[in-house]
């Protein structure tokens, strides 16, 4: 790559305003940016989610975009962002910086540029991204943005907690706790725990007259694992597996169908078929079957496909979308110490 090209201000930037202050007109129109010359001043995305850094402190959570992308920035040891050599290497091997940086990317399957560690990224490269991903991901504990009002138990691989907007009562997740895209890959023990997790959530519900959905959808857009856990009435449990079909042929794709004397069975099979690589929806229902469907990367796939085919099953399609369903923290907070209190005997964590 040339370095013309390499030090060029990519699209969607602008002159950041934190950055001084004109107090007069005068002083303003002296400070604007020139119209076809190279500032050093920063320069950053659209971004205005975070309190505004002051002038002369260090944001040690957000990346320099000049210094990453360049390798330089004119204001060193006083520029309000970081500089690291690491996260350079990753952009310069094609990263997103949006990704390197907050941990996603609001363009998705939009964007040009990577969102996943290559084979070549490992050690302290693979380390690096996963800190920094970690510091910004909605599901990791060790995160400033994990909401810990809606966490119901803690094991050594997994935790669980209350979906955010849930679609019914008790509908929960079940989350590694390390930085993980999908749970298939998590090893051994960590898939005993998740089935231990899986049977505590069935016994719960059981004892509630319910039967439970999981389902997973691992998509190379999605940065950290979380298996849906939703209960359905017994009544309409034997109608999973017809409305998951039934809908998947609507959309144009057939499910691969595994059945075996146990769950745990049936996923071992799964992981045996899956290459890691490729995006994955599944589905475990309740009769001991899978359902799981292989998307490749040009395949227009629903990202709440699981949601709003159960919520076509329990006549809430207006639940569809989990945003319509948002509550605020203290009516999360009271349905969350309701589950931990009935979910207490039957948690594997205790």
């Amino acid at each position: 790559m040339p370095a013309s090209e390499i030090g060029a201000r990519p699209p969607n930037t602008t002159l950041s305003p934190y950055l001084g202050s004109a107090k007069t007109a005068h002083a303003k129109e002296a400070t604007k940016r020139p119209s076809n010359t190279d500032s050093d001043t920063q320069y950053w995305r659209y971004d205005v989610s975070n309190k505004r850094p002051r002038q002369g402190t260090s944001d040690g959570e957000r990346l320099c975009f000049k210094y990453t992308s360049t390798g330089s920035c004119l204001h060193g040891g006083k520029c309000n962002f970081r500089h690291d050599v690491d996260a350079r290497e990753l952009y310069l091997k094609n990263g997103c910086f949006d990704y390197i940086n907050k941990g996603k990317c609001e363009r998705g399957s939009d964007c040009k540029f990577s969102h996943s560690i290559g084979e070549g990224d490992n050690d302290s490269h693979g380390k690096q991204m996963q800190r920094q991903r970690s510091k910004s991901c909605w599901f990791c504990l060790s995160s400033p943005e994990v909401e810990s009002h809606l966490i119901l138990s803690i094991g050594e691989s997994y935790y669980c907690a209350l979906a955010k907007g849930p679609l019914v009562d008790d509908h929960a997740l079940i989350i590694p706790i390390e930085h993980c895209p999908t749970s298939i890959l998590l090893g051994l023990d960590a898939e005993l725990e998740l089935g231990r997790y899986k049977n505590a959530l069935k016994t719960y519900f059981k004892c509630q007259g319910k039967a439970v959905v999981f389902y997973e959808w691992m998509s190379k857009q999605i940065s950290h694992a979380n298996l849906q856990a939703i209960p359905v009435p017994l009544t309409k449990s034997a109608d999973v597996v017809k409305i998951f079909n039934l809908a998947a042929k609507k959309i144009g794709f057939e499910f691969i169908i595994i059945t075996s004397s146990s769950n745990d069975e049936g996923r071992k099979s799964m992981i045996a078929q899956f290459d890691g690589t490729s995006n994955l929806f599944y589905v475990e229902l309740p009769e001991r079957t899978i359902l799981c469907h292989s998307v490749s990367d040009n395949e227009k796939f629903p990202g709440q496909f699981g949601r709003e085919v159960l919520a076509g099953l329990l006549n809430m399609a207006d639940r569809a979308d989990w945003r319509n369903c948002k509550l605020n923290k203290e009516e999360e907070t009271k349905m969350a110490e309701g589950f931990k209190k009935r979910f207490e005997e039957f948690d594997p964590a205790r």
